[in-house]
């Protein structure tokens, strides 16, 4: 029983600096220029990046990436520099 505690407690300490880079919705990026740039940009698969688009789309955001701050921020201004509406959470 120690030992599932600790690791939990690792999982839990782990996972606490975690941040999610969120995909928010706009009304004048194309389907097509979301997804290549989170192709481009974020190493998603093209279906990856269509469904993170189609979910952004109906759902207002998507997440796209999680990780640290500090790996996420190169990201976020990528995306932004595209003209994508990013956020980190």
């Amino acid at each position: 029983m120690s030992l599932e505690y600790n690791k939990q407690n690792k999982i839990h300490k782990k996972s606490v600096g975690h941040k999610t880079l969120y995909l928010i919705d706009d009304s004048f990026n194309t389907f097509d220029h979301v997804i290549d740039c989170l192709v481009a940009i974020c190493d998603h698969s093209p279906i990856q990046a269509e469904q993170c688009a189609l979910l952004t789309h109906y759902n207002g955001k998507c997440d796209i990436l999680c990780g640290e701050i500090s790996e996420l921020k190169p990201f976020q201004e990528d995306l932004e520099l595209y003209g994508l509406n990013v956020q980190i959470l």
